[in-house]
């Protein structure tokens, strides 16, 4: 097997503004190492990513692997110095037909997925990965900016952007990599880190997985190569299947080290009372919102302190977090109504969203919270079809749209008429609007002055929120 060379060995990026990519790429070339890339448009990821000095194509083409190989004179020969051959990184979604990775087989260029190239990050230095089905990026979020706060200034590679470090990336002069894990295409039993950190465990990605026991399959290689497990307790199939070094739980009963009691919710976030091994370590207020941020927190409170760090620093810090785009995300209020952008997609991530909601609206009951959602995924969409149907018990009036495929062909033959119905013999207000560039048109005849507007998914229903704060502002 070929490994992955940081001695100054030039990485090409098929895909680079990905979010998975692009935190690896920003690392990379933050360390002065030569990074190119393609992506089909120029974002802020990319942008960002050129001001690091990487070299960036917007059209996915065979010569594009050409800017670091070879280089020929007039008559022929090669030019000294030139003759360079780039190592190609592709993610899970770049296929076989792409025609940069038919050129990089063709040329014998070695060829790696992003997971080898973050795994070979977390043998160079200690490292904290973090794991789960749910709460991969706020957890991972707040572990790097408790240790950044704190002084320790790791290295960070997440997948969603933290105003903290203005992206999805940081390089730190500390010797500690903190690392988002994904389980989504099987890539996270290649990870051996120093610490893994797994929140919960449950069947997402069904164009992947065929059921739960290949989750936990996957997970279980990934917490053997864990010098140290800091494991949820509130997991039923955690518990089951996993024995931590440090665990953590919501349930002061549960005998878990790190534990939470005295939770207060309200417009602001929450306040609780935190436990470390059954002693008092202080008071904890999050802005994040919701009893599964609470949960994100003990997390990160138990890798911190493994890490010597005061509790005083922690809960400063995290009073301050913010949290990581497109996580309860408020895009701006205007006409009233605020708009929350949340990446939420699966039926437990959606509960949990819309209850974190509530929660922060409690004392301001005459608030409606309006659920707009897109669903994601035709595997995904048929898998989870009865769940979705009773996710929205926490809203007051639920808007789909119809299912964005992400590249999949839709095998299931399900609608979004399909997911409405299934969510109308549980909820009484449903409406389905289908095509998204009218939407904004829609919604304007629905929303009312005093709404909350979550819009939940990780497709591309985001892109109309512009539109309706500008409508409500003029």
């Amino acid at each position: 097997m070929r490994t992955v060379d940081f001695s100054g060995a030039p990485f090409h990026f098929i895909g680079i503004g990905g979010i998975g990519m692009s935190a690896l790429a920003y690392v990379l070339a933050k360390r002065h190492l030569p990074v190119s890339g393609s992506d089909l448009r120029s974002n802020n990821i990319t942008k960002r990513l050129q001001s690091v000095g990487a070299h960036i194509f917007y059209e996915q083409k065979a010569n594009n692997l050409d800017f670091f190989g070879p280089k020929t004179t007039e008559n022929g020969h090669g030019e000294s110095g030139h003759n360079i051959i780039p190592q190609v990184i592709c993610s899970t979604a770049i296929s076989n037909q792409n025609l940069e990775y038919q050129a990089a087989e063709e040329l014998g260029y070695p060829i790696f997925h992003r997971s080898d190239i973050l795994a070979a990050l977390m043998l160079e230095q200690p490292s904290i990965a973090v794991a789960g089905t749910h709460g991969k990026t706020t957890t991972s979020s707040l572990i790097g900016y408790v240790l950044l706060q704190a002084g320790l200034d790791p290295t960070i590679v997440i997948g969603g952007e933290v105003e903290a470090w203005q992206g999805n990336a940081h390089l730190g002069s500390g010797n500690l990599l903190v690392a988002e894990a994904d389980e989504s295409d099987g890539s996270l039993a290649k990870y051996s880190p120093k610490m893994g950190v797994i929140t919960n465990i449950e069947l997402d990605h069904p164009d992947h997985y065929q059921n739960l026991d290949q989750v936990i399959e996957t997970f279980e290689i990934f917490a053997k190569q864990c010098q140290i497990l800091v494991l949820s307790l509130d997991c039923l199939t955690i518990q089951r299947h996993f024995k931590p070094h440090i665990s953590y739980s919501l349930d002061r009963d549960s005998l878990a080290d790190y534990t939470a009691s005295d939770i207060e919710y309200d417009s602001n976030g929450s306040t609780s009372k935190i436990w470390e091994k059954g002693t008092p370590l202080g008071t904890l207020k999050l802005q994040i919102p919701g009893k599964h941020n609470i949960s994100n927190a003990l997390a990160a409170i138990a890798v911190a302190r493994y890490f010597k760090v005061d509790f005083e620093i922690i809960a400063q810090a995290m009073s301050d977090f913010v949290g990581a785009k497109r996580r309860f995300e408020l895009k701006g209020v205007a006409g009233g109504i605020t708009f929350i952008d949340d990446y939420a997609h699966h039926p437990s991530e959606i509960q949990a969203t819309l209850s974190a909601a509530r929660s922060k609206l409690s004392s301001l009951k005459e608030k409606r919270i309006v659920a707009v959602f897109q669903p994601h995924r035709f595997t995904r969409t048929a898998k989870f079809l009865d769940d979705f149907a009773i996710s929205f018990a926490d809203s007051d009036l639920v808007v789909l749209t119809d299912i964005y495929s992400a590249g999949e062909p839709n095998l299931e033959q399900i609608k979004g008429e399909d997911v409405v119905q299934s969510i109308r013999s549980h909820h009484s207000a449903v409406h389905y609007h289908q095509d998204i560039k009218s939407l904004p048109n829609f919604l304007h005849k629905i929303l009312s002055p005093g709404d909350l507007v979550l819009f939940l998914g990780a497709g591309n229903l985001n892109q109309v929120i512009p539109q309706l704060i500008d409508f409500y502002t003029i």
